[in-house]
């Protein structure tokens, strides 16, 4: 019987200590802030409070949206759930294969030709020996960097390395998939192919937990969301109220 995918997060806090920052001024505490985490002084150290209280259950079949101003906390929260961060508090359990597009190049070796990388990515992000090999035909067929794949990454291009790095990681069936914004797979005359094969993708992962600054992404692939403001929740549900809340609140801040 395979395992049933979740996330349980109860009362989840996240500081960032600052060495050698006791003393910081009050405008850039203000600062801190406007943008993102609130920054806590002492005479010793001084700390982000990145998140704050957390609390969320997601179970098979959701699609949560982040949403919240740039530094709220949406990414740091990602980072959290793909094992990057480690929490200062609180309860935090994941049980699936966890697939993050944080960093779709991360393992990539220069000198290692493409099919040596599309082994080495592939076994950074979980998947066996096996598994790879199954699928490496596959893959390197829809890069459709033919030849180039037998020489070494580092003489590719900023977008033949991004192909081969997505259709590296769109072929994994991952449990819970965490995105922050959509990836891109380069040049516009392989992006039809590429919306294509990352909707499928997605469709194919159990849960998906994804951070963007477009209403229209959240509305299309999300069906709950959670506001995020200075590290705190600040709303969570139906992703209509929830960006309803984000842009009346917007609105106010900028207003005074």
């Amino acid at each position: 019987m395979s395992q049933v995918s979740s996330i349980e997060i109860r009362n989840l806090y996240l500081d960032y200590p600052l060495v050698g920052t006791a003393n910081l001024s009050l405008k850039t505490r203000l600062l801190g802030a406007a943008t993102g985490g609130l920054i806590a002084s002492s005479k010793t150290v001084s700390v982000v409070k990145a998140l704050q209280d957390i609390s969320m259950s997601l179970g098979e079949g959701d699609r949560l949206g982040l949403v919240g101003h740039n530094g709220a906390g949406k990414s740091t929260l990602l980072k959290v759930l793909a094992g990057i961060y480690q929490p200062t508090a609180g309860f935090f359990r994941i049980q699936g294969r966890v697939v993050s597009t944080l960093n779709i190049s991360l393992g990539m070796e220069p000198e290692a030709t493409g099919l040596e990388n599309i082994m080495i990515r592939g076994l950074l992000l979980g998947m066996k020996r096996r598994e790879v090999s199954q699928k490496l035909d596959e893959i390197a067929a829809f890069t459709e960097l033919g030849d180039y794949l037998n020489l070494p990454v580092r003489i590719y291009s900023s977008g033949m390395t991004t192909r081969l790095a997505f259709a590296t990681i769109t072929a994994i069936d991952s449990d819970i998939l965490l995105m922050d914004e959509m990836i891109g797979a380069g040049d516009a005359a392989f992006m039809e192919k590429a919306e294509k094969r990352l909707s499928e993708f997605m469709n194919r992962s159990k849960i998906i937990v994804l951070a963007s600054h477009s209403d229209s992404v959240i509305k299309r692939f999300c069906n709950k969301a959670l506001l995020l403001e200075h590290g705190r929740v600040t709303a969570h549900g139906n992703v209509e109220d929830v960006l309803g809340m984000y842009h009346n609140r917007t609105v106010e801040m900028v207003g005074g």
